[in-house]
């Protein structure tokens, strides 16, 4: 079976090529390099021992979009290509309603083209916008607090439509919590282009002495710290989702969303004590203002995706910081 990867040099496309090579499916992979290593390919072939075919292109290309389908048979695809900062988002939303949207509408565009007809969406938590009651259910109100949300919940529609369309399509929509962590190799991780704007490779690169100070964006939210308090779930874990996912839509159609997350919730501090403690580091902090856009507290019931995908997280918030870290050291061992 071919996969087709969009984003798979980034953080959770890289974690779900090694999860589906192991699996035993063929990927087949496209990047832009935006926000991603170019390294990360070779990485991922050195883990799994595996080679697969890599384009360097960009979603909103339909011609070299054309031409993986033409080249390869792709029985599947999943979805990862797309801007993911809340913050950048609400500066600049026509970058991201650009991006995200265009991206999509030609994969969507070339993929009927083609008769390829089985998609996995990475969707996001933000699509619950500021939850009334928590855990959060997937059939709970959709809205959303900032443009990244807002092209994700117009995705999840367009998705919809095009089952209600042609209900010969089979589209799993993922929407993720707050992914951490890194694979145990070390040698593939969260590593931004520019400055993070997640807070757990901020929280490294304070450890590893490459950024001073982490700010804090508020401590005065609605929660036992007052820092905002998030469903953290190690990538691998979400990427072991991706491949569960991959089950369900290559053996019936059909269109619905899963929660992936553990169903706990973590604040700021608690993640920052936790990386200190279990690392053995000193991480320099400061509380800031709030970021717009951002709520008090977001966190799952999984149960859905345990129910419907036979899917479960497994690892823990320590395993999450040291995965972590690890990644960072290892990153340095090899500079």
């Amino acid at each position: 079976m071919n996969i087709l990867v969009t984003g798979g040099a980034g953080y959770i496309g890289s974690h779900t090529c090694v999860e589906l090579l192991n699996a035993g499916y063929d990927v087949i992979s496209i990047d832009n390099f935006s926000n991603s290593k170019r390294d990360v390919i070779d990485k991922i072939k050195i883990i799994t021992n595996k080679d697969f075919k890599f384009y360097e292109g960009d979603c909103r290309d339909k011609d070299i979009l054309s031409r993986i389908f033409i080249e390869n048979k792709n029985d599947a695809v999943i979805h990862f290509a797309g801007y993911k900062a809340v913050g950048e988002s609400v500066k600049e939303p026509l970058k991201y309603y650009r991006n995200n949207l265009d991206s999509t509408i030609t994969l969507l565009e070339v993929m009927k083209e083609n008769n390829c007809k089985n998609f996995v969406f990475s969707s996001s938590a933000t699509v619950y916008g500021k939850p009334k009651t928590l855990p959060i259910k997937e059939d709970f109100p959709l809205s959303t607090t900032n443009p990244y949300g807002t092209t994700k919940l117009i995705i999840e529609g367009i998705l919809r439509d095009l089952y209600k369309s042609d209900n010969t399509w089979s589209i799993a929509i993922l929407r993720y919590f707050n992914p951490i962590g890194a694979h145990k190799s070390g040698l593939i991780g969260e590593n931004p282009n520019d400055i993070p704007n997640n807070l757990m490779p901020y929280i490294v690169k304070v450890a590893n002495n490459e950024l001073g100070t982490l700010s804090i964006f508020g401590n005065d939210y609605d929660t036992k710290d007052g820092t905002g308090v998030r469903d953290y779930i190690h990538v691998v874990d979400l990427a072991k989702g991706h491949i569960k996912a991959i089950e369900k839509v290559l053996n019936e159609t059909g269109c619905d969303a899963y929660n992936l997350g553990t169903g706990n919730g973590y604040s700021v501090l608690e993640i920052v004590n936790t990386f200190m403690k279990v690392n053995n580091v000193d991480v320099n902090y400061r509380i800031t203002d709030r970021r717009p856009g951002d709520i008090d507290a977001c966190y799952a019931d999984p149960s859905y995706a345990k129910e419907k995908l036979n899917w479960k997280a497994e690892l823990g918030i320590d395993e999450m910081c040291k995965d972590s870290y690890n990644f960072v050291k290892v990153l340095r061992k090899n500079k």
